[in-house]
């Protein structure tokens, strides 16, 4: 199995890297910044003994996307899978604060840099004679985050994109799901201090009382991309440790200070 995950450096990307090589996928990590790539690639070698490429890409340029995804197909020009994690939110705060280019800009890097990974993988899964492909989303898509003005949109719209991809491309047996993590232990949600107001709204609606580590989406990417999920396309995939069940996190400590 051959799989590009972008975003791969860090986090959820990284965890699934590691996953993936871990059982034998020839797994290229990508994103802006190469010397994170580098380290995570030199150290998931190390502790698995397996080779991790990296792969130097921006979501938000179609022509780095393009080129990306060439060199990952390698001299076949096929792939496996795509993991589409590279995302983020520039910029949070209430409506009316919102800076409008911020704004632009985050729908730019969780919409339209998943949908330049959708675009430019589909002739390496036809190649491939089918694929997986996963789209990063959220639990921000469908519980209500107050401050995080274009994340939520964005998140909403890439599991839209996957819904609307899987059905277009089933013919080629190219399959497009979802992945909504909730509070995922990564170096991003450092920011929210463990005695804050925050971080108990978080787990006070939690129903297993603890927020979840980034190889426990790593599980569940690793099955969507293998064939026990060869009939799957179209879905979405919450994991939240029943987050979604309650209520959505607190954040106006950060913002009513």
């Amino acid at each position: 199995m051959r799989v590009l995950i972008t975003g791969g450096g860090t986090g959820i990307g990284r965890a699934c890297a590691e996953t993936l090589a871990r059982h034998g996928a020839d797994v290229i990590i990508c994103g802006r910044t190469l010397e994170t790539l580098q380290i995570a690639s030199e150290e998931i070698k190390s502790a698995h003994n397996a080779q991790v490429e990296y792969l130097s890409c921006d979501v938000t340029d179609e022509e780095s996307v393009e080129e990306c995804l060439s060199k990952a197909a390698g001299p076949s020009k096929t792939l496996d899978g795509v993991v589409a994690n590279a995302g983020g939110a520039i910029g949070l705060g209430s409506y009316q604060d919102l800076n409008t280019d911020q704004y632009l800009d985050t729908l730019k890097l969780n919409i339209l840099g998943t949908m330049h990974c959708v675009k430019h993988s589909i002739p390496y899964f036809a190649n491939n004679g089918g694929g997986s492909f996963i789209g990063m989303s959220s639990i921000a898509s469908n519980l209500t985050h107050r401050y995080f003005g274009a994340y939520t949109v964005s998140k909403a719209g890439i599991e839209t994109m996957m819904k609307n991809a899987a059905d277009e491309y089933g013919g080629l047996k190219i399959r497009f799901n979802a992945v909504r993590p909730g509070f995922i232990a990564t170096e991003i949600m450092e920011v929210i201090p463990r005695n804050s107001e925050i971080f108990k709204s978080y787990v006070e609606n939690i129903p297993l009382g603890e927020v979840g580590k980034p190889e426990d989406v790593a599980s569940l990417v690793k099955f969507l991309l293998g064939s026990e999920s060869s009939w799957i396309t179209g879905q979405i995939f919450t994991i939240d440790g029943g987050h979604s069940l309650r209520a959505g996190p607190d954040y106006s400590e950060f913002f009513n200070n």
